[in-house]
């Protein structure tokens, strides 16, 4: 059944974009330059959390572990969803974008909560 479940998942969202991308090198460069972006975009937004937090203590050194629990969540969520076979480097590229992006937004969110 779980099976059935993420191969429809499959089916319905990552090959339309596979065929899309294969269409023409412009659609393949856009891919990548978004995936790129976004994870330039998502490691400046978590560093940039990271260090407004301050130096390290008992509190921050908490807040920064739960950063990287749900970065590891995202990395395992992905590795669930993306698919293994057909353009697994693009995938890769997102899995660490979509990563870098939780941990950032759980940064924020507690530096909101903490320290505003």
């Amino acid at each position: 059944m779980i099976t059935k479940f993420f191969s429809d998942i499959h089916n319905a969202i990552f090959h339309p974009l596979k065929s899309w991308a294969e269409q023409s090198t412009g659609n393949w460069n856009i891919l990548i330059g978004v995936g790129f972006l976004l994870l330039m975009g998502s490691a400046i937004f978590a560093y940039v959390f990271h260090k407004k937090m301050g130096p390290a203590d008992e509190r921050t050194n908490n807040i920064s572990l739960k950063s990287a629990y749900c970065v590891l969540w995202a990395i395992l969520l992905c590795d669930m969803i993306f698919p293994k076979d057909d353009m697994w480097t693009i995938f890769f590229l997102f899995k660490y974008a979509l990563a870098f992006l939780a941990g950032g937004i759980y940064l924020a969110v507690q530096y909101k909560k903490d320290f505003l």
